[in-house]
């Protein structure tokens, strides 16, 4: 004998069956047509095209405007503008990627890019551009309770912009006794060493382990690795192994400044 099923049961199961339908013929359309204009933009970006980059993600938002990644990448993009900008326009892209790190954060408070990306702005910014340092520590604070690693990680580097580095060392370390391989942590182990000069031979185990691992998305590449175990290298005065590293550094990213400019200075 068919049982059918309440009409009552029907009404409270019919929002899963319509989750699970299709997006109609015009949200999926619009969904395509910014996923398109993101790739457009990430190509521009890769050029170092910021105005390009501007205009494909402005329009990728345009048509998915409730889509918090892009946002992020929007954010990204005002960030090369301003970088590329002169004196006088800098605090307008400035300004323009805090709002669009916030609305990502805004759209998705869950999205730990957004959030990592908005507490470096609050990090770097001066207050007069919405900068502060109590800003960023709420941003590291409300990242640790959405995933601990991540929050050493965060928690770290602000004890690095403040040159603590031994308390940024311990943050780094706690996250790697809790995820071994990750490659944030171990990054930042590097950094703090080229940067303090202080533990070299931890920073350099750290990088070379960098090195074995794939960079996850927006981290630090493998050209970065190279040139900050250059840094380490000229700190511990072995200019030799200074030079090899930036130019592993370059057989990465043949464009990476940095490891162009150091091994400039060194030749």
């Amino acid at each position: 004998m068919k049982i059918r099923l309440p009409l009552l049961l029907l009404l409270l199961l019919l929002p899963l069956f319509v989750l699970a339908l299709p997006l109609p013929l015009e949200a999926r359309s619009a969904t395509a047509a910014a996923e398109a204009q993101a790739t457009l933009g990430a190509r521009h970006v890769a050029q170092g095209d910021a105005e390009a980059a501007v205009a494909a993600y402005e329009k990728a938002v345009e048509l998915d405007p409730a889509h918090s990644g892009l946002r992020l990448q929007l954010a990204g993009a005002y960030g090369l503008a301003a970088e590329k900008a002169g004196m006088l326009s800098k605090m307008s892209w400035a300004k323009k990627a805090r709002l669009a790190y916030e609305k990502a954060v805004e759209l998705d408070p869950a999205n730990l890019a957004a959030r990592e990306g908005l507490m470096s702005f609050y990090q770097m910014a001066p207050a007069m551009m919405g900068g502060g340092i109590d800003k960023a520590r709420a941003q590291a604070d409300a990242i640790r309770r959405l995933d601990a690693v991540r929050g050493h990680v965060a928690f770290g580097r602000i004890a690095q912009a403040e040159k603590d580095y031994a308390g940024a060392l311990a943050e780094f370390e706690a996250a790697l006794r809790a995820a071994p391989d990750d490659y944030g942590a171990l990054f930042q182990i590097g950094r703090t060493a080229a940067l303090s000069g202080q533990h070299l031979d931890r920073g350099a185990e750290a990088l070379r382990r960098c090195l074995a691992l794939t960079p996850p998305a927006g981290a630090p590449g493998h050209d970065a690795a190279h040139w900050r175990l250059g840094n380490i290298h000229e700190k511990g005065g072995d200019k030799a192994a200074a030079r090899a590293a930036y130019r592993a550094a370059l057989e990465v990213n043949p464009k990476f400044p940095q490891a162009i400019e150091a091994l400039r200075k060194l030749d």
